[in-house]
């Protein structure tokens, strides 16, 4: 197997497992923000928890930063914070009232039309990758997935 498909796999499969963690980061965050009775709450603790660990990650894995490359980087790629707290603070909030399974199921159609509008437009410096019918009929069968997952 050569160098570039073993990779593939490895991401492949690291990113299954991160897909995996968001509905536990979800149930867990939901149950928090419910027993605190603040999904706010819930969230700046699982932000501060976070943070402490990507620190820790940060300077066993990178050591302290230095200077970074004088290239000027545009203020909308530091944003990606704020489409985090949105989802952490809208799946504390909507998880208990509409079910994990639900809440998640929806997320996932909104990753799919985003990734889709991304990839077609080669959005924040992404590859650019056409939209065909293969992926759109892709697209159709998810959705329908996702309706039939939700469904009681």
């Amino acid at each position: 197997m050569d160098q570039l498909h073993q990779n593939h796999t490895g991401y492949a499969f690291l990113m299954l497992f991160a897909g995996m963690g968001i509905p536990i980061m979800a149930a867990l965050n939901a149950g928090l923000g419910a027993k605190l009775q603040s999904p706010a709450l819930a969230a700046t603790i699982l932000f501060l928890v976070g943070l402490i660990g990507s620190v820790i990650f940060l300077l066993v894995f990178e050591g302290i930063p230095t200077g970074r490359s004088n290239k000027e980087i545009p203020i909308y790629f530091y944003l990606g914070g704020l489409f985090v707290l949105f989802y952490v603070l809208s799946i504390s909030w909507v998880a208990p009232r509409f079910g994990i399974g639900n809440a998640i199921s929806f997320v996932l159609l909104g990753q799919l039309l985003a990734m889709l509008t991304i990839d077609q437009f080669g959005l924040m410096g992404a590859d650019q990758t056409s939209l065909t019918w293969r992926r759109i009929i892709g697209l159709v069968f998810m959705s329908i997935g996702v309706f039939l997952v939700v469904r009681k």
